[in-house]
């Protein structure tokens, strides 16, 4: 935890902020606003101060009795990611994917109406758009937003999507709601998601879901291909059932990655200060 030191430049409030980035731990993504403090060391009204000021700059939301970060602190680091240590239970089944396949393959979460890359392992290929951790794309014109979308009910998934999009792309499939509303329907029946050049020319994918070991949606994770040298039927008969294969694998991994226990040291909660005046 940081406390102000002789340094005359050293910003308490920042340091703060960084506190309660931090104070999010492995496997336990949703953290009530009391978690909060204590893991951060601070004052209940200190950090709730905090945390609506990172919530309303987009790094952390309200969830289901806490708060939760939101993949825009990729914009920050790797923070994100590895907090959830997803990356080091994908990237060996990502590696052996992309082997066998020779195109690139990503894992991305829903943020608003966009997606976030949160992992990637690419192979050395001219694409139409340039993707890295913590590039965003609207999530309707992607499989792997498809699949993200298709995991939510229905009235949720048309909410999120009448969000505006922060990824500055301009897609070129723009569809009314029940042409949204068809397609994720369709996701829903088969269990995984392609595209066809609906982002930008050139780009079609397939994706799957990842999930955590209740059967949740956690994340997505696709095949991506140059549609001039990968026809369609070589990304759906051969390319798809190894990426649905692999999405199995990452998610038993992190089942059994979930369920290993872990001990967390709790820091304690400065006392408040005591009131003023004689009463």
């Amino acid at each position: 935890m940081a406390r102000r030191d002789g340094n005359p430049d050293f910003i308490e409030a920042l340091a703060r902020g960084l506190d309660v980035l931090r104070a999010f731990q492995p496997r336990q993504p949703v953290m009530s606003l009391t978690a909060v403090a204590t893991a951060a060391g601070l004052a209940r009204p200190t950090a709730r101060r905090v945390l609506l000021t990172l919530e309303q700059l987009g790094y952390v939301r309200s969830a289901d009795r806490g708060f939760e970060l939101t993949p825009r602190v990729l914009e920050l680091g790797m923070s994100y990611v590895l907090s959830r240590s997803l990356w080091e239970v994908a990237r060996p089944h990502m590696e052996q994917l992309v082997a066998l396949t020779h195109e690139s393959s990503s894992i991305a979460q829903l943020d608003g109406s966009d997606i976030v890359y949160v992992a990637r392992v690419a192979v050395p290929k001219i694409v139409a758009l340039v993707v890295t951790i913590g590039t965003r794309f609207p999530a309707m014109q992607t499989s792997l937003g498809k699949v993200l979308l298709a995991a939510l009910p229905p009235e949720e998934a048309e909410r999120v999507l009448a969000e505006p999009s922060r990824s500055g792309i301009t897609p070129r499939w723009q569809p009314d709601s029940d042409e949204r509303a068809a397609a994720l329907r369709q996701v829903r029946a088969r269990g995984w998601a392609l595209t066809d050049e609906e982002l930008a020319p050139g780009i079609r994918s397939v994706a799957a879901p990842l999930r955590d070991g209740d059967g949740q949606v956690i994340a997505s994770l696709n095949v991506n291909a140059h549609a001039a040298e990968t026809p369609l039927d070589v990304l759906t008969d051969r390319y798809l059932p190894l990426l649905l294969a692999t999405a199995g694998a990452i998610s038993a991994d992190w089942a059994a990655f979930q369920s290993v226990p872990q001990v967390t040291v709790a820091r304690p909660v400065p006392p408040e200060p005591a009131p003023t005046g004689t009463g």
